[in-house]
């Protein structure tokens, strides 16, 4: 291999590419506990696309994988290292290369940070809706390369409703540009949509077009609590039937609220359910919406619904959204799964998170997305006990056979990555599984990419 190092290092530069393995063992995995990783051979940083083009061919010719990664927030296992791979690091190449206002367009490289490029378009008054809750320091690679989502999904979409084309660096070299700079354009396969997230394993995304959106109103606040699941479940659903999108829909089940109640030291005042909804749609249409929402809420029988367009107090109520996860470090480890199902059901997943609990032993809470049915029971477990590891695991499979038999999905944002692969062939089915595979294939034959990740060959 000291031929494909060298290779390597006059391709990007020997101080970008790192053997050490005290120091590639930070690029091995991802967030993801649970799934497989290996030890690398090589992380490389390029800074540029003829550096990544140069990494692919030298990787090529010596019949060495390559595993794309971006910051390692992903919560799959989907950039994690193979034994003996080269992973492939975009986090240099951080460019925003192009903001056209008149068009509404931005163009970046893969390694730009969420939460920048959404702060440079605030700028020139415009709004990249993706908001992934790692949006702080996930890059926008990583989001491609997943299709992630995020909190305003209800309104906005995932990532790949923002993305107008790629630039991407094929198994042989090879620079492949898909999609168009124009709002409308449908010439020949959405090649565009094919690559958004694959994770990694048909080729490596060096620039991305994306779309932008005027920049919304303050956001108005609405926040209700139930004495039951079921009912906080209904309103979910009557919502949705009003017509009203708001740009923010969550749910937090009792476990949830409970842990939040004693990290923030503070009373929410909700013994079953909370729902917190906003609109971003301003002045009078945000009040419209938000009065149509209270008054689905007490229908279903909300104890207690307040509402305030305030920007700092609805700053306030959305912390308890973004608190679960801290607040549940204080019991322990936590492993969180991502199942998306029909919004009629999310009652009876939460209902049947409180059984997978009781059976496994351990806390688990639920907190999702309520207006898309994303959810996220997170499973709470001692990382140094090989018993409570080993039950948290069943738990985490056992709540995506819940979400399937409800009619849903086994992953609405995070991905397949090496943790969820039996379960996508469970969830698409032979034919799905053949297509998926000979699309790989074509693109990568000597499967040169990301090789396990999504699917086995």
């Amino acid at each position: 291999m000291e031929a494909l190092l060298t290779r390597l290092r006059a391709a990007v530069g020997p101080d970008a590419v790192l053997t050490d393995p005290d120091v590639t063992a930070a690029y091995r995995r991802d967030m993801m506990p649970l799934a497989p990783h290996g030890q690398p051979l090589a992380v490389v940083l390029p800074t540029d696309t003829g550096q990544v083009r140069e990494v692919v061919r030298a990787c090529a010719a010596h019949r060495t994988p390559i595993v794309p990664r971006g910051a390692g927030s992903g919560l799959s296992g989907a950039a994690n290292a193979v034994d003996g791979c080269v992973v492939l690091v975009t986090t240099k190449m951080n460019r925003i290369v192009e903001i056209d206002p008149d068009n509404r367009l931005a163009v970046v490289e893969p390694g730009v940070v969420n939460l920048d490029l959404r702060g440079a378009v605030e700028k020139h008054g415009l709004f990249y809706p993706p908001d992934p809750s790692s949006y702080d320091w996930c890059t926008i690679g990583g989001n491609l390369s997943t299709n992630a989502g995020g909190l305003c999904c209800v309104k906005y979409g995932v990532t790949t409703d923002s993305v107008l084309g790629l630039e991407v660096v094929l198994a042989d070299g090879e620079l492949l540009r898909t999609g168009r700079r124009t709002v409308k354009g449908v010439a020949g396969y959405d090649l565009t949509k094919l690559f958004i997230g694959s994770e990694g394993t048909l080729g490596v995304i060096t620039r991305a077009t994306l779309a932008l959106r005027p920049l919304p109103q303050a956001p108005s606040t609405l926040v209700a609590t139930f004495s039951n699941t079921a009912d906080a479940g209904a309103a979910v659903a009557r919502v949705v039937r009003e017509g009203v999108v708001p740009s923010l829909m969550e749910i937090m089940d009792r476990t949830s609220i409970r842990a939040v109640e004693q990290y923030l030291k503070t009373d929410l005042n909700a013994d079953e359910a909370l729902l917190i909804c906003q609109s971003d749609a301003g002045g009078e249409a945000a009040r419209r919406d938000l009065e149509v929402i209270e008054q689905v809420c007490k229908d279903a029988g909300a104890d207690l619904t307040y509402a305030t367009d305030d920007l700092n107090e609805g700053r306030d109520l959305l912390t308890a959204r973004r608190a679960v996860l801290t607040a549940l470090e204080v019991y322990g480890a936590w492993l969180t799964d991502d199942v998306c199902v029909p919004r009629t059901r999310i009652a009876e997943l939460i209902a049947g998170c409180e059984r997978i609990s009781a059976e496994v032993g351990l806390r688990i809470a639920v907190v999702g997305h309520a207006g898309d049915g994303n959810m996220h029971p997170t499973i709470v477990y001692d990382p140094t006990s090989a018993d409570e590891f080993a039950r948290a695991r069943k738990a985490f499979d056992d709540i995506l056979a819940v979400g399937l038999a409800l009619g849903g999905t086994v992953t609405g944002e995070h991905g397949i990555g090496k943790i969820k692969r039996e379960w996508l062939a469970t969830e698409i089915g032979p034919v799905g599984l053949r297509v998926h595979r000979e699309i790989k294939r074509a693109l990568d034959p000597e499967n040169l990419f990301n090789p396990g990740s999504m699917f086995g060959v």
